[in-house]
């Protein structure tokens, strides 16, 4: 079946830049049919509000992180929508005139075991002059793999693998990270014909100094694809072996001074300087010989070194207990009584239904970041003849004016001896839910505060977490494979990965 682009979202991080606004004019300007929507992410911890409105763009809706970085602001928006693909733009980038035609045809009957397709990327240098050591660098992203600059996956192939892994602080190594995750699952990356241009922005004369924290990001890949993620992501080592040797030598100077050792002292003195010369060398023999591009080359060429060593000890320490990264599940479940609401047995009363402290906010943060949340309700009140159906939906009614929307509701209204598929412990309220939202139950989570909670969501190939009440059997909370001491506890622990 031919996919079309009304099946595809655009995804675009942004913190603001002018740049997004000569994004969104190529956007607006370009031909071909329209994706389904933009979905603009706004990264910024505060700041006025983002004004994408103008003719020619498809709909466009503006979702903020509050600042959590690039791969948590990504995550933020495939999370929220709802198309087959997702196609990601960086916000410092120009579409080609014909981007929507060529994003079509590139995803176009794309066999099912192709999980994401690559732009072309062009970074443009000056034709006046040689390149600077910047310039250098970014022309690099035109033969990089897999960078999320112009790269749009299938929405599924995100979830299977919780998306981007949000340990990555910088926007340097979680596009690699995830291409290899998604790799891994026995998919296909391809390359299609569409074509994207990635300007040099501008930059002071420090940010080489400032992008050597990513040395740390590096180490973080290595624990998590080993030692041979570099040729798996073609991604160079570079001159790390050369910045540890340099860094040892001036250390030594130092040590061998301080030790009174002048001869030994002068000899690692003049090794660093011999090396830190030949770094400098290296970086200005290729771009322009300004006086400004030659100072800032000698003076990061003597920081660089010791910063990038930093960083990798940094790193060392910081991800000595990785472990892979699950990402946030797809969906949450709550059970209603003694979980979201006080449980007062049988209620058919709204009037009764009263969250438990926490519950708005804690229901409200899965929301923010993208995570649908939904309610499992055992209603045997209604088999009983104490309650009707129609009171059970009013009180659900009520629990949705106190705390926001639910993408599913779930309700079983047997009795514990009705043999029916549905009651919890059996999965049958999780596997609905999890078929309404279409969501693999393996990324889906159930909190309860019973033991039927946590078995129904075993049962369906979910995972449960049990946070206990006073009515909650010893027994179930022993044999609880994960518990929290309070519904916030629980749900910090899903946005922490930890499920």
């Amino acid at each position: 079946m031919r996919m079309g682009i009304e099946q595809c979202s655009v995804v675009v991080p942004t913190v603001g830049r002018p740049s997004l606004d000569v994004l969104l004019d190529a956007l607006a300007a370009a031909s071909g049919p329209r994706p389904a929507e933009i979905v603009l992410v706004d990264d910024r911890p505060s700041g006025e509000p983002l004004r994408p409105e103008r003719p020619g763009l498809p709909p466009v809706r503006v979702v903020r992180t509050g600042g959590g970085g690039p791969a948590r602001a990504r995550n933020l928006g495939w999370r929220t929508a709802r198309t087959e693909w997702i196609a990601f733009l960086d916000d410092d980038v120009v579409p080609g005139p014909d981007w929507y035609s060529r994003l079509a045809a590139d995803l176009a009957d794309l066999p099912v075991d192709v999980a994401g397709s690559q732009g072309r990327i062009r970074v443009p240098l000056p034709e006046h002059r040689r390149p600077t050591d910047w310039e250098r660098g970014t022309a690099g992203l035109a033969t990089s793999a897999w960078i999320t600059a112009d790269l749009a996956y299938r929405r599924a192939a995100l979830a299977a693998v919780g998306g981007f892994d949000e340990r990555f602080p910088h926007a340097f190594r979680e596009d690699s990270d995830l291409a290899l995750r998604v790799v891994d699952t026995g998919a296909r990356l391809v390359r299609g014909q569409r074509r994207t241009t990635h300007p040099v922005r501008p930059v002071d004369r420090w940010v080489s100094v400032r992008v050597q924290a990513g040395n740390a990001d590096d180490v973080l890949m290595r624990r998590l694809h080993g030692r041979g993620w570099r040729e798996r992501a073609a991604a160079p080592l570079g001159r790390r072996p050369q910045h540890l040797a340099v860094t040892a030598a001036g250390l030594a100077a130092v040590g061998l001074a301080a030790a009174r050792r002048p001869r030994a002292a002068a000899a690692a003195a003049l090794a660093w300087a011999a090396a830190t010369a030949e770094f400098a060398r290296a970086r200005i023999a290729p771009g322009p010989r300004d006086r400004a591009e030659v100072a800032t080359m000698l003076a990061t060429s003597a920081l660089i070194p010791p910063l990038a060593t930093w960083h990798v000890l940094r790193g060392v320490v910081r991800h000595r207990r990785v472990r892979p990264w699950r990402g946030l599940p797809d969906l949450v479940l709550f059970d209603r009584d003694g979980t979201l609401v006080r449980d007062y047995p049988y209620n058919g009363d709204p009037e009764l239904v009263k969250p438990v402290p926490g519950a708005r906010e804690a229901v409200d943060a899965l929301r923010a970041r993208g995570v649908r949340v939904g309610v499992v309700s055992n209603q045997s009140g209604v088999a009983r003849g104490l309650i009707t159906r129609e009171q059970v939906d009013a009180c659900t009614s009520r629990l949705a004016e106190l705390l926001g929307p639910f993408h599913t509701v779930q309700v079983c209204p047997h009795g514990p001896d009705d043999g029916c598929t549905c009651r919890k412990p059996a999965p049958g309220l999780v596997e609905a839910a999890c078929a309404e939202a279409g969501v693999d139950p393996a990324r889906c989570v159930v909190i309860g505060d019973i033991g039927a909670d946590v078995e129904a969501a075993a049962a369906a190939g979910a995972a449960g977490i049990l946070v206990p009440t006073p009515v909650t059997r010893r027994s179930e909370v022993d044999a609880a494979p994960r518990r929290a001491a309070t519904l916030t506890e629980a749900v910090d622990a899903v946005l922490a990965g930890e499920w």
